[in-house]
């Protein structure tokens, strides 16, 4: 269990925010996690991910990644410099790391007489082995995630705005206890359910939270920041991977979809979607169908008076109406995912 005690100072600074960079990382946390066979909706992609990682040498600083156990300094993974930073910046900000910091934190973690192979360039040869890295993250991003990039974006910034509708309304209290299922909030300390037994106390910080598609439930932290405690969780959206054409369904259904035999397929599955409010483009990207369907199915849903529209600045956002939530509900859970 991972114990972290949050002052008052730092659970009020709540923030939200994506990184590219954390997706790449844990997405190669997933690879080496299921060498074999990752699960679904990973599968197809994991296979391809594996191919370039055997095929292109540029790949090939990542795999450090895979070598540093499960702590390490946390300048190999900084916080991302903002909300929603490009790859190319948090990649500016790695290449930029001060000596002093990285100097500070390698003792948390080993003995600086003592390096491992993979961690001694970064104080022998600190800016060439920075940059080793950088490009690395830049070649393996450019094979294996950007191609999915733009859907994930889209999914990822209707978690954002999900999450951060909830912090406004109802305050941190409210979002951290409706974080994730391994993930607990027993104020003042957020609990992460892992194997490994650490603690920590932030004082006057900022806690960050940042979504990420490729977690899997694999939640991680970052604790070396001065000012930054930073925490990852699963976000909706990963279904976007999955190797099946557009609007396919899910395999292994494992009995009668009762939802879609009433209202059809894809207003079932839009309907399970809407349990969180979300946007056209987000639920294109999160269900794999196209926009036009998706609005299609939208205008139905509203007509039926079992979906609302709401307008939150620039965006529209659709949720479900009681009776729409009664439908999810009485008529049951989704049957590729009730046995999971």
């Amino acid at each position: 269990m991972i114990r972290i005690e949050l002052d008052e100072p730092t659970l009020a600074r709540t923030r939200i925010a994506t990184s590219p960079l954390w997706e790449a990382k844990c997405s190669l946390y997933l690879l080496e996690r299921y060498r074999d066979e990752a699960p679904w909706p990973y599968t197809g992609w994991a296979r391809h991910a594996w191919r370039l990682l055997a095929e292109r040498p540029a790949t090939a600083p990542v795999r450090l990644y895979t070598r540093t156990g499960p702590w390490y300094p946390d300048f190999l993974g900084p916080v991302p410099p903002s909300a929603s930073p490009t790859l190319e910046e948090e990649l500016a900000a790695l290449r930029a790391t001060p000596a002093e910091v990285i100097a500070e934190q390698i003792p948390r973690y080993h003995d600086p007489d003592d390096l491992p192979d993979w961690l001694r360039p970064f104080v022998t040869d600190r800016q060439a082995a920075l940059d080793r890295l950088a490009d690395g993250i830049q070649a393996y991003w450019d094979a294996a995630v950007a191609p999915w990039w733009p859907a994930m974006r889209a999914a990822l910034d209707e978690e954002v705005l999900h999450r951060a509708r909830s912090l406004a309304a109802d305050g941190p209290d409210a979002l951290l206890a409706d974080l994730h299922e391994r993930v607990r909030w027993e104020r003042p300390v957020l609990s992460l359910v892992k194997p490994s037994e650490r603690s920590f106390k932030a004082v006057d910080q900022r806690l960050l939270l940042i979504p990420l598609i490729f977690s899997r439930g694999a939640l991680t932290h970052s604790t070396d920041h001065p000012e930054v405690i930073a925490v990852s969780y699963q976000a909706r959206g990963a279904v976007l991977l999955a190797d099946r054409p557009a609007g396919a369904a899910p395999p292994a259904t494992v009995g009668p979809d009762r939802l879609a035999v009433l209202v059809g397929r894809g207003r079932a599955q839009v309907l399970r979607a809407l349990t969180r409010p979300a946007t056209t483009a987000g639920l294109a990207a999160t269900l794999g169908l196209a926009p036009s369907t998706v609005s299609e199915h939208l205008a139905a849903l509203l007509t039926a008076g079992v979906a609302h529209r709401r307008r939150v600045g620039r965006r529209v956002l659709y949720g479900l109406e009681p009776a729409g939530l009664a439908l999810v509900t009485l008529i049951g859970a989704d049957p590729a995912t009730a046995s999971a």
